[in-house]
C-alpha cells in the first residue's frame, strides 16, 4: 500500500493554493495586501524632487532638501482692523519678535550663498537700484534666525476679530512686490486660503479689490478668513468683491480692468508634497493633473496679463522651487501675450526688494528671471518664487526696450517636454 502514496514533496508540488497549509492565525488577507500603498505620495515627490531639484540648484540642494524636510517657521502678518491692534503688538514683540517689513536689518548680517553676497546681482549694477516704497500699515513679525519658536494662537478682540495671521512669511514678498498705491484696483486671481489678499488689504491703500478662486470650497474657506480678520463694512461689494470663476477665462471676463493683478498659482507646493500624504499631487491618481500645471499655471499667468490695464503691473507666484513652474511658466506667458494678443511687457527688476530683506531671507542666487526665496534651517522660510511684469502703454512701446516674443520662442517650444 505504501507503494501507491505519493510523496509530501510530491502533493505540495500539486498543489496549487497553499494558503490551506499555512494555520488561520498566519494569513494575510488579500484584500489588505491589494490596497496596502507601497509607494507613498511623499516618497515619490522627495524621489522626483532629488532628482530634479539636485540637478538645479547644485550644491545647495542638500541644506534645502533638509530644510524642506522640517517644520518650516511662520510670520504673524499684523490685522490692522482689529481693535486691540496695540495690544496685539505688544504681545508679539514680548515673544522677542521683530516687524520684518520696518526694522529691514535686524542686526543680522546678510545671507551668502555659493560664496556670493546676496546684497549685489550677477551683473554687478544692483546697488544703483533705489529701495521701493513700501506700505507703513503692513507689519509681519517673525522670530530672529534660527529661533524655532511657535507663536501662541492669536487671539479675538471685542468684535471677535482676530489679531495676527499666521502664515509662511516669505508669502508676503509677493503682495509687497505688487507696490500697490493710493486708489488702486487690485485683482487676486488665486487668492485662497487667503493669507495674501489679507495683506494687501493690510496696506490700507486699495480702492477696490476683487478676489477670486476657481474651487467654490476654497472660496468657502476664504471667505471664512476675511470674515475673522476684517469687519463687515470693509467687505462690501463696492470694495471687496469675492468670485469663484475659472481663472483662466479672466480675460474674457474683464479685460484691460485692474492697475495691479497677482497670480498666486496652484502649484505642487513642495512643502506639503513632502510632509503630508492627504490631498497630495504626488499621487498616483493626480499624474495627469500635476503634468498639466506649467499649462494651467501660464494660461493663468495670461488671463492675469490680459485683466491689466496698460502701465499695470502683475506678479507672478509660486511656492515650488521648480524651474518649470516657475520661470519657464513666465517666459510662456511673455511669448504669447505679444504673439496672440499684441501686449508688450517688461520685467521689472526686484534685487532692490530682496536686498532690503536679504538678513530675513536666504534668496536663491543668479536667477535671470524674478526672485526665490529657498529653505535653510536658520530661516526656514519658502520656497516662494515672485516675478513682476509691467504692462507696456502704447507710447511706452516707442520709448522703453520691451521683451520680444524672439527671446522666448525657443523656451516655449522645449518648456513642457520634461515630466513634472
Amino acid at each position: 500500500m505504501a507503494l501507491f502514496l505519493p510523496s509530501s514533496r510530491l502533493l505540495l508540488r500539486k498543489t496549487t493554493d497553499v494558503k490551506f497549509l499555512t494555520p488561520r492565525r498566519n494569513r494575510v488577507k488579500e484584500k489588505w495586501a491589494a490596497t496596502r500603498v507601497k509607494h507613498p505620495p511623499t516618497r515619490l515627490a522627495l524621489q522626483h524632487f532629488d532628482a530634479t531639484y539636485g540637478t538645479q540648484l547644485g550644491d545647495l540642494w542638500p541644506s534645502v532638501r533638509v530644510a524642506l524636510l522640517t517644520e518650516k517657521k511662520y510670520g504673524a502678518l499684523l490685522n490692522n482692523f482689529s481693535f486691540d491692534v496695540d495690544v496685539g503688538i505688544t504681545d508679539l514683540q514680548a515673544q522677542r519678535c521683530r516687524d520684518f517689513i520696518s526694522d529691514i536689518h535686524g542686526g543680522a548680517e546678510p545671507w551668502e550663498i555659493g560664496g556670493k553676497n546676496q546684497t549685489s546681482g550677477a551683473d554687478g549694477n544692483d546697488q544703483q537700484l533705489s529701495p521701493p516704497t513700501l506700505s507703513p500699515n503692513i507689519k509681519c513679525y517673525v522670530f530672529p534666525r534660527g529661533d524655532v519658536t511657535r507663536f501662541k494662537p492669536a487671539r479675538p478682540d471685542s468684535h471677535g476679530l482676530l489679531g495676527y495671521y499666521l502664515m509662511d512669511a516669505a508669502s508676503v514678498l509677493p503682495c509687497l512686490a505688487l507696490n500697490v498705491q493710493e486708489g488702486h484696483t487690485v485683482l487676486d486671481l488665486c487668492a485662497a486660503p487667503g493669507g495674501k489678499t489679507l495683506a494687501l488689504l493690510q496696506t490700507q491703500l486699495v480702492r477696490f479689490l476683487c478676489v477670486n478662486d476657481a474651487s467654490i470650497s476654497r472660496t468657502s474657506r476664504l471667505r471664512k478668513v476675511l470674515h475673522s480678520y476684517v469687519p463687515k463694512q470693509f467687505l462690501t461689494d463696492e470694495r471687496v468683491r469675492i468670485t469663484s470663476f475659472d481663472g483662466t477665462t479672466w480675460g474674457e471676463i474683464e479685460k484691460n480692468t485692474f492697475d495691479r493683478v497677482l497670480v498666486d498659482v496652484p502649484c505642487t507646493t513642495d512643502r506639503h508634497s513632502l510632509m503630508e500624504d492627504d490631498n497630495n499631487i504626488f499621487s498616483k491618481s493626480r499624474t495627469g493633473e500635476r503634468r498639466r500645471l506649467p499649462q494651467l499655471q501660464a494660461e493663468l499667468l495670461l488671463a492675469g496679463i490680459q485683466a491689466a490695464c496698460p502701465g499695470g503691473e502683475i506678479v507672478y507666484s509660486t511656492c515650488s522651487l521648480s524651474l518649470n513652474q516657475n520661470l519657464s511658466v513666465v517666459e510662456q506667458a511673455v511669448y504669447l501675450a505679444q504673439e496672440n494678443f499684441g501686449i508688450q511687457l517688461q520685467v521689472v527688476n526686484l534685487r532692490a526688494l530682496t536686498k532690503m530683506f536679504s538678513d530675513t531671507f536666504c534668496f536663491a542666487p543668479d536667477l535671470h528671471l524674478g526672485e526665490m526665496v529657498v529653505p535653510h534651517l536658520a530661516a526656514n522660510f519658502g520656497p516662494i518664487y515672485f516675478c513682476k511684469l509691467r504692462r507696456l502703454a502704447n507710447m511706452e512701446c516707442m520709448e522703453e526696450i520691451p521683451l520680444k516674443a524672439e527671446d522666448f520662442k525657443s523656451c516655449f517650444a522645449c518648456s513642457f517636454r520634461s515630466v513634472l
